[in-house]
């Protein structure tokens, strides 16, 4: 945390950024190992358990060389919004010079802070002679991205200004958008010490799991399944007893209660859903005072039946046959006596 200063005390001024490596000359995989040697900006919303697609468990994996495990992300894949991200940033930073009348250049380095040699940053642009402002962060949003910007700048963006005004020491960032290609909006971020402080706290703890080799707890995100998988994918037969371990125990029976309440929600969902379709009949759409529901009939789709067509022709299955690779599977079975307690049965995942 920040050091405590005394009443009347005027803060220290922030010290300037180090430069820790140069990137022109950097091929893609060169730069992602640098970025392996610390949390980057765009890391810092992760690192914190506050990024909506990234957990902190799957960050870790990557900071400690078992990326290799996690599905790999095409940076050339046109249907990547990364890919439109990178590929639209340079019109971005162009149009914020246009509409602001101040002029941006890259900084082509990889930035560390100068206290704490574990943050790092890579900066979109910086921002030229200009007193209010010293950063511009480039992004691109999509048709279900944009929806996310409808409040300002996202929480998990925010904390990636905060993080690159920290390592550089700047006084304030502007974070320009393109909203499904035509509409540019600008925000700015002021520099914050308390949110700096605490952000710095925050990755710092996260660090200490990397340093140690220690795997952060799982979230419960869909990230943090994917990362569970990737470290774990086969089962090797061994039975844990985990009888009189209190912990474990208690969240077992955490597990049974969750997925009593579930399966009851579920029914009650699907009764509620049921008299609402019965009273529609025939009818595609119906209209509350909250909102709408429609039931419609989806359009006949073309399928072809594999059994019959390897019974008919054998040799097929020869030729075009593949091995998909099996998965593990999370079955919950509890005792006798507890499966009779009104709790659910046992289900697969």
């Amino acid at each position: 945390m920040a050091e405590p200063r005394a009443a009347g005390e005027t803060p220290a001024k922030p010290r300037p950024a180090l430069k820790l490596v140069k990137t022109q000359d950097l091929s893609r995989a060169q730069w992602l190992d640098v970025r392996k040697g610390g949390i980057g900006s765009s890391d810092a919303a992760a690192a914190v358990g506050l990024h909506p697609y990234k957990s902190p468990l799957q960050l870790w994996m990557e900071k400690t060389g078992r990326e290799h495990l996690l599905p790999q992300v095409d940076p050339d894949d046109a249907n990547s919004p990364m890919y439109w991200g990178t590929l639209l940033e340079p019109i971005v930073a162009a149009h914020y010079t246009r509409r602001t009348g101040l002029r941006v250049r890259r900084i082509n380095a990889v930035l560390q802070h100068p206290a704490h040699p574990w943050m790092l940053a890579n900066i979109d642009r910086e921002v030229i002679s200009s007193p209010a402002v010293q950063i511009l962060e480039c992004k691109t949003a999509g048709y279900h991205g944009a929806r996310a910007w409808e409040d300002g700048v996202p929480e998990y963006v925010q904390l990636q200004v905060f993080h690159q005004l920290a390592v550089t020491g700047k006084k304030a960032a502007d974070v320009a958008v393109l909203i499904c290609g035509q509409e540019l909006r600008i925000h700015r971020i002021e520099r914050d010490e308390t949110m700096i402080a605490q952000l710095i706290a925050l990755e710092r703890r996260f660090w200490h799991h990397v340093e140690t080799d220690t795997a952060p707890s799982a979230d419960g995100s869909e990230s943090a399944d994917i990362a569970l998988r990737a470290l774990w994918p086969r089962d090797n037969g061994q039975v844990l007893d985990f009888t009189g371990d209190m912990a474990m125990s208690s969240a077992f029976f955490d597990l049974l209660a969750l997925r009593q309440i579930l399966a009851d929600a579920i029914a009650r969902e699907a009764q509620v859903k049921q008299r609402i379709q019965q009273r529609m009949g025939e009818a595609t759409t119906a209209r509350f005072d909250a909102g709408e529901v429609r039931w419609k009939r989806s359009k006949d789709s073309a399928a072809v039946d594999i059994d019959r067509l390897l019974a008919d022709q054998p040799g097929l299955a020869n030729a075009y046959g593949m091995t998909r690779p099996g998965s593990r599977r999370f079955t919950v079975k509890p005792h006798e006596a507890l499966a009779t307690a009104d709790l659910p049965p046992a289900a697969d995942e």
